[in-house]
């Protein structure tokens, strides 16, 4: 989790950067107010204070957006982490779950049946089994559930792809395009708390103060492929499908099409080691090709303490760029997608040279936050070491950024000015994004250590917007790995749907397009998994819409 000293080299690049000439356009304001004590988002979280022992006391949690009743509103799922006294006794409850009830969030876990207890680590959503309702993965140290969804009602725990190890990140993606959805989950490090050296050993030390060790030099764990056999059972296909991981100490997974053929690959960021690119071979197997692509060490060629991850195309080209929040004194890495599975480091050049400092990045998303038709980027930030303090480096707790995108692939951090929520100091860890009130406009839901999350409500006076939700036929249900493609006069953007992602959290599953100044969509395409496209022309924008694979798209959220 320790990146090395930038070098020399980065730094010329942050000086060049810093003389490329500014955007000539004056964006809005983009504005939040954190209402999750207003709206019923006041949980105690269980870590509250006192020292970190253990890496696995420093990491966090993710947090997910999803309609698990079938409402047509996004209901809130934060995972809980525990203690290492309190897991010697089964741990504590591993997530709060939240009804969205309008102008309120109510606790349903009991009733809803998400009563295990354990130690949470993170969350992805999809409907594995296809019978219409969202289910849950959340992972775990000591045991991953996978809870299927009964009807919008409850959730039973299964027996599959329960990875005994400490879990991180994982992501569902339909990588043989048979039309069910398979599994990659990301594991840490080997955690036994009877074995790991603690806070207090010799050689756990950090600028010269006693911190929780790791993860160098503990071992790694390799991560899993599960493939779905069709019924909502999985199998674990790791080593028959080509995924050779040397046991790096994994994060956040992004299942997404990043070469532009119609075919999943997988992306993971990984801490202090290099981050994995497994690109589809097509025929059931990938090949790892992260240093060849360009994304699997800085543009520099450091390897990186990569925590969360997200995919967009920021510069309206069509292709799937790739964005990774890092450890602290580094930059936030931003890879520009030349096409073919080739990436270019464009960090410096993009403007987020300025991200290198104390800030320890975790949750990340581009998100159109002002509706303007060019996406902006969010991190979250927190350190992991509560003695940081006392270096005068940095800080534990810190402020989350909002990057306003103000030219075809320029950013400038807007965070002082937006004000009010993101000037709030905390160890934020996983975010989720989605437009939790139906309003059109995207909302953020973070997580943290120590405090209680924070619901950032979007109160930007943007443009126009167009918000769809897909439903896969032959596909499958939740019609994860689509991509959509909306043409405006100003231009052309593309989306994907997506399981997984940010920091070890979960999006709303619904594609969201920021319109700046256009009341129409002109045209609209669908790229299903299957590789079956669907055109439709003339839709009105600041409309919700569905789309069902081989019918026709209607209003409706």
């Amino acid at each position: 989790m320790r990146s090395p000293l930038v070098a020399a080299c980065v730094l010329l690049g942050l000086v060049l950067a810093m003389a490329l000439p500014r955007a000539a356009e004056t964006p809005g304001k983009i504005r939040f107010s954190d209402v999750a004590a207003a709206v019923g988002l006041a949980i105690p979280k269980v870590q509250v204070g006192g020292a970190k022992d253990f890496l696995i006391d420093t990491t966090g949690s993710g947090v997910a957006f999803f309609d698990y009743d079938q409402d047509r509103d996004m209901d809130i799922l934060i995972v809980n982490t525990s203690s290492v006294e309190r897991i010697a006794f089964g741990g504590d409850p591993m997530v709060t779950l939240y009804r969205n009830d309008g102008d309120r969030f109510t606790d349903v876990t009991m009733e809803s049946g998400l009563t295990r207890l354990g130690w949470g680590s993170g969350v992805c959503v999809a409907d594995v089994d296809n019978d219409t309702y969202e289910d849950l993965y959340i992972t775990a140290y000591g045991g991953n559930v996978l809870w299927h969804n009964v009807r919008g009602r409850s959730f039973v725990a299964t027996k599959q792809a329960t990875d005994s190890q400490w879990s991180t990140g994982c992501a569902f993606g339909d990588y043989d395009r048979d039309g069910d959805l398979d599994l990659y989950v990301a594991n840490y490090v080997k955690f036994d708390p009877k074995t790991t050296p603690r806070r207090g050993s010799p050689g756990c030390k950090f600028l010269n103060l006693t911190v929780a060790c790791g993860p160098r030099p503990l071992p790694g764990e390799p991560d899993r492929l599960y493939r779905n056999r069709g019924d909502g059972t999985f199998v674990d296909v790791t080593k028959q499908a080509g995924v050779t991981e040397p046991g790096y100490y994994g994060f956040s997974v992004l299942f997404s099409d990043l070469d532009d053929d119609g075919w999943p690959d997988i992306y993971v960021a990984n801490d202090s080691t290099p981050s994995l690119f497994f690109r589809n071979r097509r025929n059931g197997t990938f090949v790892e090709q992260g240093l060849q692509a360009g994304i699997a060490v800085s543009g520099d060629g450091r390897e990186q303490a990569g925590m969360g991850v997200d995919a967009a195309d920021y510069d309206g080209d069509g292709l799937l760029d790739i964005v990774k929040t890092n450890f602290s004194q580094d930059i936030t890495s931003l890879y520009h997608n030349e096409g073919k599975g080739l990436f270019v480091d464009t960090s410096f050049r993009s403007g987020l040279g300025v991200t290198l400092g104390p800030n320890l990045g975790w949750g990340v998303g581009f998100v159109d936050a002002d509706n303007d038709g060019l996406l902006d980027l969010f991190i979250a930030n927190g350190h992991i070491y509560p003695e940081i303090a006392r270096t005068g480096t940095s800080t534990y707790r810190q402020r989350n950024q909002i990057f306003q995108h103000t030219a075809r692939g320029h950013f400038r951090l807007a965070a002082d000015e937006a004000g009010g929520p993101l000037l709030v100091s905390k160890s934020n860890r996983g975010a989720a994004f989605g437009d939790y009130d139906n309003d059109g406009d995207i909302d953020v839901l973070i997580s943290a250590l120590d405090d209680r999350p924070t619901l950032l409500r979007n109160d930007t006076a943007g443009g126009h917007w167009f918000t769809m939700r897909l439903e896969g036929t032959l596909s499958n249900r939740s019609a994860i790995g689509a991509k959509v493609t909306v043409q405006t006069a100003a231009g052309r953007q593309v989306a994907e749907v997506r399981s997984g992602g940010s920091y070890i959290s979960q999006n709303d599953s619904r594609v969201h397009f920021g319109l700046g100044d256009a009341q129409v969509v002109d045209v609209v395409t669908i790229r299903w998994p299957t590789g079956k496209v669907q055109t439709v022309r003339s839709l009105a924008a600041d409309r919700f819409y569905v789309a069902r694979e081989g019918g026709a798209i209607r209003a409706g959220r």
